[in-house]
């Protein structure tokens, strides 16, 4: 499992030359252990491995892909991918296309080694004043302490599950690099239990509090504007938030009797209790909409706590409609695009809502504009042709049928892609500023509003945990985005907390698409699996356009299957060569074997 292994430091040297570099590695093999531990810059390199190994891109899923393209949001025409074979079925112990165990692992070993060795009083990260270097210290261990929870949370959320005999569990919990007598053997240690990895993952999140600053501006030497990138207590409380919000959700509850529906509710009041105070301790102030301007800024938007960036256009080479010279990989699906309401705020299927199928991007919640691309909707320097024109019977130059990587479902991807003129241009391309959020400020809203929900229903208030209730919540976000005021349908909506959970579900869905979260809402919230993806098909005739598959309750254009329809697919498979190692380490139900 990677725990014990030995890593010869001649390790990583990070370099901070500007805000924007701080996480570029920079190989060094001149140094080994004696002098690794004595030079701030390589003690530091070790840590921000973590940092480093943390994705860059939204796409950086297996094969380049976007996370949803293995949910019913959305399909890849990479038929190679890793994630198009996961939409049938196609994972196993052998063959996880995206488990993170040993990586998550290596990154638990590089954070112990500094824990252990890079705060020493021989390293001195300021030479000439000795309360800088102190406080630079200080904040370095916030940093570990922080990235440490963050591994944990990504193998909680990819590996949590529930074991043969009904017992939830988490991972291996492992807080040093060199154990010595008392972990002799690394390698026989159990997974430890769901809640003990949260409890885990709290303890450093509080510690990160501590000692992390609450942001990076200015221009002093530890927590000025330079440093903007790396950990914050604002970070912490928002991951803390995540955290609580998955420890509570119906897939990781212990299934061997040992929970009570109370002891359940209590933990949906503690992540209700854990939001409020991310956001009254982070100060993040009112729910503020997505825009297009935080898909490109020139500055971080203060919506993302958390970041990475890049620059570069390789997200929108992989994503571009091909006539303008990209490779149309991830194609939103009809199913994502019907669960944006009308502008009013109704779903699209309900009977007072004013959505027209033959007119169906029309009216309709702001936030599909942010999201997809359809037939007549302007892209670069014309309208884009998804559709099949009848009078002169020939596919449009974005249709499905002109080009073979031409879109699956008659959608192209809009988030988070620069809008540059001819950016992809052969002859002269550009680059564009863009931004990763791996924590965003809506997140929390969200988690609360949820989390209020399940704990005391849509309109209660909790003791702790502010004065507003799950529908307020959800009433001012759905004010912000589609301008709803009165809200009537979520209004009708909170008389039942069962169905103010699908629309909280569904906001969350519409909110965060792309974001490589629906994935994980589906799984720990057991939403069926196997929904199978839709499009649309567009003819272009003389008297306008014809739209196919776009009326919710007329016939279904099937793009692709979903043969996810065993209770396994919940949960993932440990890698075969770790239960292989370890006959302590027991697998998710359904998996070993596979």
């Amino acid at each position: 499992m990677k725990l014990n292994q030995f890593i010869p430091l001649l390790l990583i040297a990070i370099v901070f030359v500007s805000c924007e570099k701080f996480l570029d590695p920079k190989p060094d093999n001149h140094y080994g252990n004696e002098h690794t531990w004595r030079l701030p810059g390589k003690a530091e390199g070790v840590l921000m491995n973590a940092y480093d190994n943390i994705m860059t891109q939204w796409d950086h899923w297996p094969g380049n892909n976007f996370l949803d393209v293995a949910t019913s949001d959305a399909v890849t025409n990479d038929f190679n991918s890793g994630l198009y074979a996961m939409g049938f079925g196609g994972m196993g112990n052998e063959d996880f296309p995206i488990g993170n165990w040993n990586n998550a692992y290596d990154q638990f070993l590089k954070i112990h080694l500094f824990l252990e060795n890079g705060l020493s009083d021989d390293i001195r990260y300021n030479l000439s004043d000795s309360l800088l270097n102190e406080r630079y210290r200080q904040r370095l261990k916030g940093e570990a302490y922080f990235l440490r929870a963050w591994w944990g949370m990504e193998l909680l959320r990819i590996y949590g599950g529930i074991a043969e005999d009904g017992q939830a569990l988490g991972y291996v919990i492992v807080t040093e690099a060199h154990p010595g007598n008392t972990y002799e053997n690394l390698e026989l240690l159990p997974r430890n239990t769901y809640e003990e990895c949260v409890q885990q993952i709290t303890r450093d999140l509080d510690s990160a509090i501590v000692y992390l600053p609450f942001t990076y501006s200015g221009g002093d030497a530890v927590t000025g504007a330079s440093q903007f990138g790396r950990a914050t207590k604002r970070a912490a409380w928002a991951l803390k938030s995540r955290v609580h919000t998955y420890a509570a959700s119906p897939a990781y509850q212990p299934q061997d009797g040992s929970i009570s529906p109370d002891s359940i509710t209590r933990k949906w009041e503690r992540a209700a209790i854990t939001s409020h105070l991310a956001i009254t301790e982070g100060d993040l102030g009112d729910y503020t909409p997505l825009t297009e301007a935080n898909f490109n800024p020139s500055n971080t938007p203060g919506e993302f706590i958390f970041r990475k960036h890049f620059q570069n256009n390789h997200m929108e080479s992989r994503n571009y409609p091909p006539y303008f010279f990209g490779q149309g990989r991830a194609n939103p699906s009809q199913n994502l695009v019907d669960a944006f309401p009308d502008i009013n705020g109704y779903p699209i299927d309900h009977p007072q809502s004013v959505y027209d199928p033959q007119d169906p991007y029309a009216n309709r919640d702001p936030r599909l504009d942010l999201t997809v691309y359809y037939n007549d909707r302007h892209f670069d320097t014309r309208p884009l042709e998804i559709y099949y024109d009848k009078v002169n019977e020939r596919y449009g130059l974005d249709a499905p049928g002109y080009d073979h990587r031409n879109t699956r479902t008659g959608y192209y991807l809009r988030k988070w892609l620069s809008d540059v003129p001819d950016m992809l241009n052969p002859i002269q391309s550009a680059n564009d500023r863009h931004m990763h959020a791996l924590l965003r400020r809506s997140e929390v809203y969200y988690n609360l509003a949820e989390a209020l929900n399940e704990a005391v229903g849509p309109r209660n208030i909790l003791p702790g945990a502010g004065s507003r209730s799950s529908l307020d919540i959800i009433s001012s976000i759905r004010l912000a985005t589609i301008g709803m005021d009165p809200d009537i349908f979520a209004s009708l909506e909170s008389a039942d907390k069962g169905r103010f959970r699908k629309l909280i579900q569904n906001e969350r869905r519409i909110e965060f698409a792309f974001e490589n979260m629906r994935y994980f809402d589906m799984r720990r919230w057991l939403l069926p699996l196997d929904e199978p993806v839709r499009g649309c098909l567009v003819e272009k005739t003389l008297d306008g356009f014809v739209y196919h598959g776009t009326d919710p309750n007329g016939a279904p254009i099937i793009v692709e299957e979903r043969k996810l329809n065993d209770p396994k697919f919940y949960y993932a498979p440990l890698p075969l060569n770790e239960l292989i190692k370890n006959p302590n380490l027991r697998d998710n139900k359904g998996w070993t074997g596979q």
